[in-house]
């Protein structure tokens, strides 16, 4: 739960003692209550709560606790539209889970989904296996316990040794005159292989 005397602290003693404080939230940060800090009021087609404004909130909160200027961002843009700065791992895994999810199709599988299963961390090692529709649908998979710092306002080492092979490497997509050169699919469509229906 959120502690807001304690948080204000923590950003005051950062400030003071480096000169600048940078603050990453969970859109799954809670009150005291329960409530999200970031609840909209508004629910998705699963019927969770519609998140999406703890940045703003929080950055308030800095400016009236504290008086201090704050800049803040929505990471959401960044992952979906900034392939330039995707890692080398991150981009061989995308490719790995697209290629994959083809072939399980063509195989003619079905209610199973592409997974990325870590085999190591030290060096890191990875494979693609299945994981059935049943146990992802409409879950949620938290971030652990044991990765966040016991005050609460930092990672542990254990959380640095999982996400640290998951930036490594670069792979700068080629450019031609300051744009990024993307593939472009061909819009070929393949046989039809259900029977003719209608939605009720």
């Amino acid at each position: 739960r959120f502690d807001q005397d304690r948080f204000l602290a923590k950003v005051d003693a950062m400030v003071r003692k480096h000169g600048y404080c940078s603050v990453v939230v969970s859109e799954g940060l809670r009150w005291p209550d329960g409530r999200f800090v970031s609840d909209q009021g508004t629910r998705d087609a699963f019927g969770h709560a519609q998140l999406g404004g703890a940045a703003p909130v929080i950055a308030n909160m800095i400016k009236e606790g504290l008086g201090l200027k704050y800049h803040w961002a929505v990471a959401d843009y960044l992952q979906r539209a900034a392939r330039h700065i995707a890692s080398k791992t991150d981009v061989e895994q995308a490719y790995a889970v697209g290629k994959a999810a083809v072939e399980m199709a063509l195989a003619g599988k079905n209610s199973v989904m592409p997974a990325i299963v870590r085999k190591s961390s030290r060096p890191y090692r990875w494979t693609i296996g299945e994981a059935p529709l049943k146990k992802v649908a409409n879950r949620e998979k938290m971030m652990p316990k044991s990765f966040i710092t016991r005050d609460g306002f930092g990672i542990t080492a254990k959380c640095r040794e999982y996400l640290e092979p998951l930036i490594r490497g670069e792979d700068y997509p080629p450019y031609r005159n300051g744009m990024p050169q993307y593939v472009r699919l061909k819009n070929v469509a393949v046989p039809k292989r259900l029977p003719a229906f209608e939605l009720r």
